[in-house]
């Protein structure tokens, strides 16, 4: 690392912890006012919030604390209610991708509860209701991530114009927004595609989703949207993105190392569940690049096939380790890291918030879950 670990000082941590809670409680708020209207408009409707609200009880708040600390390096005061609406913004905008990714990806759980629409599909069942639950619970789901999305966008909207660059905070949020959407096509693609591309070819692949379906929007606009609402000029936004690009590829990298390697128990996501999506990850391309033709083999049999027992996991994960392809990636994210960190050290910050970013970029990059 370039510089060693530096000590948190508890009253900085104490302020990021008071922040995360206030963008939990305005959340809150806002969600029972929409309860409430959903209520005047049906009983029947009130399960599309009550979803929401469920699930951005979790989390750990990292896009909104991002944000924080890019509103404040650009000398934004940290109790201003501006980045509070960013910050809940992008939380709900979180929401919104978890709950269509989960859709898209087929999977049953979201932090060790049922995803959004495999519990509107047992709502349907225990409710003896008629036609697919299935089907149903896909529907209701595909609604709940869609009203999620504009609450999102109405929020922001809010803090978009108490800032001093609505124009800018609107364009920046517009293209994180249609760079997700972008990105998860190209997940969807490469999971079916099966292009059978070299293997120099898969990783660039592998990279473009990987950037564009979440390293950008976990980590390079939250940083960047807090310093334009703050009002920073062109040269701090230079270095932060030199810091979050960086950081964002590790953090997702490490994503594609728990989709095969987690535990479960700290995941809240069963163990391999990227092999039985089929997630093309760079992970996946190093192991083609790696592994014998028989090997590469066995792994292309495993991608995708959604009854893959813990005993066929197990396999791929010994391959994945012994062939080198999971050193490969952490090692990715070690250099990834030190290159992120090594921009936060030269970056024309203020030093307090500065400490605060450094010291959760190496929670990002230490992260188990």
């Amino acid at each position: 690392m370039p510089f060693p670990p530096s000590a948190p000082q508890p009253t900085d941590v104490d302020h990021e912890s008071a922040f995360a809670q206030a963008v939990g409680d305005r959340m809150v708020e806002l969600l029972d006012g929409y309860h409430g209207r959903a209520a005047a408009i049906s009983a029947s409707a009130t399960p599309l919030v009550e979803s929401i609200a469920g699930l951005v009880r979790g989390g750990k708040r990292m896009r909104a604390v991002l944000s924080w600390w890019g509103w404040q390096g650009a000398g934004g005061h940290p109790d201003d209610p501006c980045i509070l609406d960013a910050a809940v913004a992008l939380e709900l905008f979180q929401a919104a991708a978890l709950i269509h990714d989960d859709i898209l990806d087929r999977s049953d759980t979201r932090r060790g509860a049922p995803s959004i629409h495999r519990a509107f599909e047992v709502r349907h069942q225990q409710a003896g209701w008629r036609q697919d639950p299935g089907h149903f619970g896909v529907s209701a789901a595909i609604l709940t991530g869609d009203l999620c999305l504009s609450l999102s966008e109405e929020v922001f909207a809010s803090a978009a114009d108490a800032s001093p660059n609505p124009a800018g905070a609107r364009s920046l949020f517009n293209e994180m927004r249609f760079e997700v959407m972008a990105g998860q096509y190209l997940d969807i693609l490469d999971e079916v595609e099966v292009p059978g591309q070299d293997p120099a070819e898969a990783l660039q692949r592998a990279r473009t989703v990987l950037r564009f379906k979440s390293a950008r929007y976990s980590v390079v606009h939250p940083l960047g949207l807090g310093g334009i609402l703050s009002g920073a000029d062109g040269d701090l936004l230079e270095h932060y993105g030199r810091i979050s690009a960086p950081l964002g590829e590790a953090f997702q990298l490490q994503d594609d190392l728990l989709g095969v390697f987690g535990d479960p128990e700290v995941t809240g996501k069963p163990a391999g569940d990227d092999l039985r999506e089929g997630k093309r990850t760079e992970l996946v391309a190093h192991a083609l690049d790696l592994l014998t033709p028989s090997q590469v083999a066995e792994v292309e049999a495993a991608l995708g096939d959604p009854e893959l027992t813990p005993a066929a996991v197990s396999r791929i994960q010994t391959l994945m380790e012994t062939g080198g392809a999971r050193a490969r990636v952490e090692r990715e994210v070690l250099d990834l890291g030190d290159a992120s960190l090594t921009a936060l050290l030269e970056a024309p910050m203020d030093q307090d918030a500065k400490a605060g970013l450094e010291r959760l970029a190496r929670q990002i990059l230490d992260r188990k879950h």
